[in-house]
This record gives C-alpha cells, structure tokens and sequence, in this order.
C-alpha cells in the first residue's frame, strides 16, 4: 500500500483505485490505508469516501514490512485454500481481548468450538448471512464490530427509510443538492461488512430494498440516483441484530429466510466476574435472568447494565449504584429488581436513585470546601 502510493507521489487515490491495482479487497486496502493516515504515513484528502496521498512519511513505511499479529484480519481471497489444507482445530484460535475502533475491548467466546469472531470470519469466508438475536446489552454489536474492524452499521428504528440504506440527496455548502450514497452501497463498492442493528425494527418494505445486494443477484437499483444499478464488490456482507424483547420487533419470514445462520446472544456472567464487577450484582442479575427465562419477570441486567453499574459504583459509590440499578429497569419489574438487590446485598429499602433536598449552604461548603468564599473576597489587584 505505502509503495503504490510513494510510486505515485502525485496522485490522490480512492479506494477502489488501490484495490484494484493491488488486487486486495476493498475492506482489506481501506483498512491498510487509514492506518497509514492514522500513524501520519499518508494524508487523506476531502470528506465522504477515503483518499489518500504520500506525504514525506509514507516512503519509510514503504521500507518497513509491518506483520500483523493472528487474528487481527482474515484475508478472504486465501480462506478456501487455508482451510482446505489444514483441519480447524489447527487453525490458531484469537482467543484474546480485541481492541474494537472505538478502543473499547471485545472478550471472545467460543461459538461452534471456535472464536466467536473467527467463526463470524469463515461465515464471511462462506458469504452465509447471520442474525444475531437476544436481549439489549448482551454484546451483539460489540462481536460484529471485532469480528469486522471495517464494519458500516445502519441503527435500524421504526423511522428507517430505504434512503437511509441505499442514500439520498442531500444539500451542499453551495446549495448545490448532491446524491449521497447509504452506507448499504457504500459497504457493497467497497467490499465491508455491514451490520443492520435492531433490523426487526425497520419496516418490512424498508428492508426489502436490502434483499436483492444477499442474494444471487448481489445487487440493488438506487432508483433515486438516475437508476444505476450498484454490484457488490467481494468482501461485502451483511449481519442483522434483533432484539426479541423490544417493543415493536418483529421477526418476518422474510427476513428470517435471508439469515442461513441464526445465533442466540446472552450475557457472560463468568465474563462479568473476570472484569471484578461486584459478585454479589452479578448473582442478581443472574438469578434474575433465569426468572426471565421462566416467565416470571420481564427484565434482568446484561452486562452493559452491570458495566454501568461498576462504573457508577466507583464513582459515586456501592449505595448509589445499587439505586440506579433498580432505577433502569422497568417500572413493572423494578420491585422484583429492588427486592432481589437488598436480599443479596444486605443493604434495606433499595430505591431508584433520586434527588433530596436542597443542601445547605453549611453542608455544601463542607462537601466542596473553598467552593462558597470567593463572595467574600475584596477586589482582586
């Protein structure tokens, strides 16, 4: 990537222009070229899609081969060939913490007798579709976003418009409107991965614009924009999340039928252990997840709430954080929340956590000593 670009001194690179004279995919050379950007090794150039020009590093990086540890990536255009010659149980499993593009750390569990993420890989591999499904907070889009670091992510909500997937016009600093490519065609030309969070919130007919880019035909008719026909470059590759438990989420046929592999989400109790969030919020929520289970409760804490709940803890407190534990879950289940948090932890009468009275002027200046003086003061000199 740094030669082609220290070959060509002068030129501004799209993408597509590297992939296609490096014969990588468009996800592998997007990744490649904005870590370049990132270490100050290349500049990239205007807004919307990436491009890139040497700049007076770029030569040195070209000098030094850069090998990235196992795991990191998983290069489609040799994975029939790597599996083929040798059996999965030898294949080097990723098995630690990934650090996913925002820097937060993804711990991988074990899917199918591998890596989640290196299952999620070969699915890739295989172009089989997958939906991921179970309550809010369990991890989903976390896996996605470590299994493809190069991932586009559509949110997907009852408001969800088939512009929103596909693009739309939008208008320019000069007043100029211009068409805007969706992320869905975006991810098709440039061979990503992309994930439709909560899909069972968007309207069948929205979704249905997504169909023919799965299938055989790989790929859609942005009616909008002069009737181009767009075709998915290799690499492309759709995950769906869906959350059985909210408001609203349906589950068609149709959208089922496009998901071949279909995976249930649930929270790691033993994950939440490991990271010290305290064993006896942990217990709550796991006993509560089994009422959940059953019937008996509607709600439970995932480990998005009990990471929440650590870091409210330290910072305002175990008491505190207990609070607005039973705060965020649902009214008609908060007291079942509130009875199995007091029962664990020993600490009586636990409410959501709520403002009291006004403090005093006494009490806030020994609270945030030096904070009520300066009213005293003269006049500075």
């Amino acid at each position: 990537m740094a030669q082609l670009l220290v070959d060509q001194p002068a030129d501004t690179l799209t993408i597509g222009d590297m992939a296609r004279r490096l014969g990588h995919s468009h996800g592998a050379v997007r990744n490649a070229a904005l870590t370049l950007v990132r270490r100050g090794e290349a500049d990239q150039l205007g807004t919307g899609q990436p491009q890139v020009r040497a700049n007076g590093k770029t030569a040195a990086a070209a000098a030094v081969a850069v090998i990235s540890p196992p795991g990191t990536h998983s290069p489609r255009a040799q994975a029939a060939t790597a599996r083929s010659t040798a059996p999965a149980a030898n294949t080097p499993k990723q098995t630690g913490p990934i650090r996913r593009a925002g820097g937060q750390l993804y711990h991988p569990r074990e899917l199918a007798d591998l890596p989640d993420v290196e299952a999620l890989a070969r699915l890739r591999d295989a172009d089989v579709p997958v939906l991921l499904y179970g309550p809010p907070g369990t991890g989903k889009t976390s896996l996605v976003e470590a299994a493809f670091p190069e991932l586009l992510t559509v949110a997907g909500d009852g408001d969800t418009t088939v512009g929103d997937l596909i693009g739309e016009y939008t208008q320019d600093d000069a007043g100029a409107y211009v068409f805007q490519y969706g992320p869905l065609v975006t991810a098709m030309t440039e061979g990503r991965a992309l994930l439709i969070d909560d899909a069972t919130l968007i309207s069948p007919k929205v979704l249905a614009a997504l169909y023919p880019a799965m299938d055989g035909r790989r790929q859609v008719q942005v009616k909008a924009h002069k009737g181009e026909t767009i075709k998915a470059e290799p690499g492309f590759y759709v995950v769906a999340g869906h959350n059985p438990g909210v408001h609203g989420a349906v589950l068609t046929e149709a959208l089922s039928s496009r998901f071949s592999v279909q995976i249930q989400v649930g929270t790691d109790y033993d994950l939440a252990l490991a990271l010290r969030i305290d064993a006896r919020v942990v217990r709550v929520a796991r006993n509560l997840a089994k009422q959940v289970e059953l019937g008996e409760l509607g709600w439970a804490p995932q480990l998005r709430e009990l990471l929440s709940y650590q870091k409210a803890e330290a910072v305002l407190g175990t008491k505190a954080a207990l609070a607005n534990l039973v705060g965020i879950a649902p009214i008609e289940d908060r007291d079942a929340v509130a009875a199995a948090v007091a029962k664990a932890t020993g600490v009586k009468q636990v409410a959501p956590l709520t403002l009291g009275a006004q403090l005093s002027a006494a009490t806030a200046a020994r609270q945030h000593p030096g904070s009520t003086g300066s009213a005293h003061r003269g006049p500075s000199r």
